[in-house]
């Protein structure tokens, strides 16, 4: 079985110590210790990331944010690292690949592309096509707030229905960027946009992609 979210994982751990605790994200209002922070109480305290979901707990994860950001950040790091407590979920191999691999993916380019001199990274085809996979099976939970229809096409021509609506907008790119652009980090996603003038502009300043 692939190991794509360990290795985002580490990949996150490193760019976020590089980067420093100060330092911009693609996450509006969030530097990078708010991100590690975000990403450590997501795994370790699952009484208050119900939040991210539950937007009735949304003061319990304040609270719990607070107190995690308010930690040093060489210790936020390390967490990251050294992943999820020994009975959590998470520690399941399955359960670490399905529901992590987006999610480090995502945060990690949230730290690379926030920076002045980002460039892409070449990723694997294998890995593209695990992105694919686990886009298919999301693509329409993730694009139910698109202002339009979306459909995400490969350069191949696979496509997959984000969200089903007139105008009708295509987003063409690679998994990886397509990602990006359904969840949310549309100016930064290296995509093709095809569709109506109006509906393309209304699509790519909308903020209700994503969680």
């Amino acid at each position: 079985m692939s190991t794509f979210a360990k290795r985002e994982r580490l990949l996150l751990a490193d760019l976020l110590e590089t980067a420093g605790p100060d330092a911009p994200t693609l996450c509006e209002g969030w530097l990078t210790r708010d991100l590690a922070a975000h990403v450590v109480v997501r795994e370790r305290r699952p009484d208050a990331a119900a939040a991210i979901l539950i937007k009735q707990l949304a003061p319990r994860l304040d609270t719990v944010m607070a107190e995690y950001t308010a930690k040093p950040y060489e210790e936020l790091i390390q967490l990251i690292r050294t992943g999820p407590p020994r009975f959590s979920p998470f520690q399941l191999k399955q359960v670490d690949e399905a529901s992590n691999t987006v999610e480090f993916y995502v945060h990690a380019e949230d730290v690379r592309r926030a920076q002045p001199d980002w460039s892409a990274r070449e990723l694997d085809p294998v890995f593209q096509d695990a992105l694919w996979s686990r886009l298919e099976r999301s693509a329409r939970l993730v694009g139910r707030g698109a202002p339009t229809g979306m459909v995400l096409r490969r350069p191949d021509g696979q496509t997959t229905v984000a969200h089903r609506g007139t105008p009708v907008v295509t987003v063409t790119g690679e998994p990886s960027e397509l990602l990006l652009f359904l969840y949310g980090r549309q100016n930064a996603a290296k995509v093709a946009l095809d569709g109506d003038e109006n509906a393309i502009a209304e699509l790519t300043e909308s903020k209700q992609l994503g969680f």
